[in-house]
C-alpha cells in the first residue's frame, strides 16, 4: 500500500502518527510524509533562513530512521499557508502523482492556522482527485483514497475515535523521533512553554519522556502529569481505554501504555470492515 501522512508542519506527523507509519513500513508499505511549510517559523533565536535548513536536517534524519520519503514545501513560509485554489490545485496535482491508498491529516479545526489549512485542503482536494478536467495535466485517480484525521484535544466539535492503536512497541522510536527534532522539541517548543531542558544529552532525553516508562503507570497517575512525549503518548491510551478494550480485548486493552488515534473523515473511501484489515489490522 502507498500510505501519505500530511502535516502543516516538520512533526506535525511523527509526533501524531510516527508509530503507524513504522508499523507500515516494517510490513513492507510505502511511507510518504508531506509537510506543507518549510519549517522557517519555527526558532525564536535563528532567522528563517537557518531555522528551515536545520530543520531540513532534522527531517532528513526521522525519513532515514522510519524508513520513508519524506517530502517538504520549501517554498511555503510557516504562518502563510492559505486554503487557496492555486495550493488546492498543487496538493491534487501532489495526491495524484503519488496515488495513495490512504491519507492521514489534520482535522480543519486547530489552534494554528497553517493545521486548519491544511486539513481544508486536503478536504477540498479529496472529491477533485477523480475529476478529469481538473488539473488535466496529471491522471486523475481512479478513487478516492481513504482519509482520516489524526488526533487532537478539541472539544467543538470533538475528535471520536474510529481506530486506536497499541504502540508500546513503538515508543522507543516515537521518542527517537522526537529527540531527532532538536530545535523543535529542546528549542523552540521549549521556549514558548517556558521550560530549560538539560543540556547532558542523556538528562535531556529522560527530561524529554516525561515520566517513568520502566514502569506501568496507572491512567490516574498518566492524567496527572503536564509535560513529556511519552506522557503525549500514554494520554492517548488513557483517554481512549475503552476503545482499545473495544479492539485487542479487556486484557490487552487494559495493559496497553501508550496509544496513536485516528477518526474517519466521510470525504475519502468508507471505513467499512474490509477496509478496517486492510489499513489497521494490528
Amino acid at each position: 500500500m502507498k500510505i501519505l501522512m500530511i502535516g502543516a508542519h516538520q512533526d506535525d506527523n511523527e509526533f501524531r502518527c510516527g508509530g503507524l507509519a513504522h508499523k507500515y513500513v516494517q510490513q513492507g508499505h510505502d511511507v510518504r510524509f508531506l509537510s506543507m511549510c518549510n519549517g522557517s517559523g519555527g526558532h525564536h533565536l535563528m532567522t528563517p533562513e537557518e531555522t528551515t535548513a536545520r530543520r531540513a536536517k532534522e527531517s532528513a534524519a526521522v525519513a532515514e530512521l522510519l524508513g520513508i520519503t519524506y517530502d517538504v514545501w520549501y517554498d511555503q513560509d510557516d504562518c502563510e499557508l492559505e486554503a487557496n485554489l492555486e495550493t488546492r490545485k498543487r496538493l491534487t496535482r501532489y495526491i495524484r502523482e503519488y496515488s495513495p491508498d490512504m491519507i492521514i491529516t489534520h482535522r480543519p479545526n486547530d489552534y494554528h492556522a497553517d493545521h486548519r489549512a491544511a486539513g481544508q485542503l486536503v478536504l477540498d482536494a479529496s472529491y477533485l482527485l477523480i475529476v478529469p478536467h481538473f488539473c488535466p495535466e496529471v491522471p486523475a485517480m481512479k478513487k478516492a483514497p481513504l482519509i482520516m484525521y489524526n488526533v487532537d484535544s478539541f472539544k467543538y466539535p470533538p475528535f471520536e475515535a474510529d481506530v486506536v492503536i497499541d504502540i508500546d512497541d513503538e515508543l522507543e522510536t516515537k521518542l527517537k523521533i522526537a529527540d531527532l527534532n532538536v530545535s523543535q522539541v529542546y528549542e523552540w517548543l521549549a521556549y514558548t512553554k517556558d521550560q530549560n531542558p538539560p543540556e547532558d544529552p542523556a538528562e535531556r532525553y529522560e527530561w524529554l519522556k516525561g515520566m517513568d516508562t520502566s514502569r506501568w503507570n496507572s491512567d490516574e497517575e498518566v492524567d496527572a502529569l503536564t509535560h513529556g512525549y511519552a506522557v503525549r503518548f500514554a494520554k492517548v491510551a488513557s483517554r481512549f481505554r475503552k476503545e482499545l478494550i473495544a479492539k485487542y480485548g479487556e486484557v490487552r486493552g487494559n495493559k496497553i501504555r501508550y496509544a496513536e488515534a485516528f477518526m474517519f473523515c466521510e470525504y475519502g473511501a468508507p471505513l467499512n470492515e474490509e477496509n478496517m484489515k486492510k489499513f489497521f489490522n494490528f
